[in-house]
């Protein structure tokens, strides 16, 4: 008896994740050994396959309308370390290992990286944490890329 490979977008763990209307779930990745969140991205059933594939984070990208592994052109991958679906089965959480220690296309640690200060009438976003590495030397330099 010959066994039937199941398509990645009909496997039975896939079905549990509840997609919204676009075929897409939000994703957020923390880094493991912080627990700080690193960033927000989405990801549809194809991207979520490739995740537990590859253990490295690949996420949708809704600009370009492509599979989008992280850290492809910046050298900055996440490694999974561990998935988790929330209670509602519409919300993922990666915990990662993030390489070069910046998540953010920004340079940063984190995409989180600005910080309210101020009231409702005068506040403002402030930047609260510092670029690691200007952006331009990340996606210029040919050794970044894969």
């Amino acid at each position: 008896m010959s066994t039937i490979a199941i398509p990645a977008n009909n496997a039975k763990w896939l079905k549990k994740v509840r997609w919204d209307e676009h075929g897409l779930v939000p994703v957020i990745a923390q880094e493991a050994s912080t627990g700080e969140v690193l960033m927000f991205a989405w990801m549809n059933r194809d991207a979520l396959h490739k995740t537990v594939e590859l253990g490295e984070a690949v996420y949708w990208s809704r600009s370009r309308k492509k599979l989008w592994h992280k850290g492809e052109e910046s050298g900055h991958v996440q490694k999974v370390l561990e998935i988790r679906l929330d209670c509602d089965e519409d919300v993922v959480l990666l915990k990662i290992e993030q390489a070069g220690g910046i998540a953010c296309h920004t340079g940063r640690h984190s995409c989180f990286f600005q910080k309210f200060d101020g009231d409702a009438d005068s506040g403002d976003w402030q930047s609260a944490e510092p670029v690691l590495k200007d952006p331009e030397t990340i996606y210029t330099n040919p050794k970044n890329k894969k």
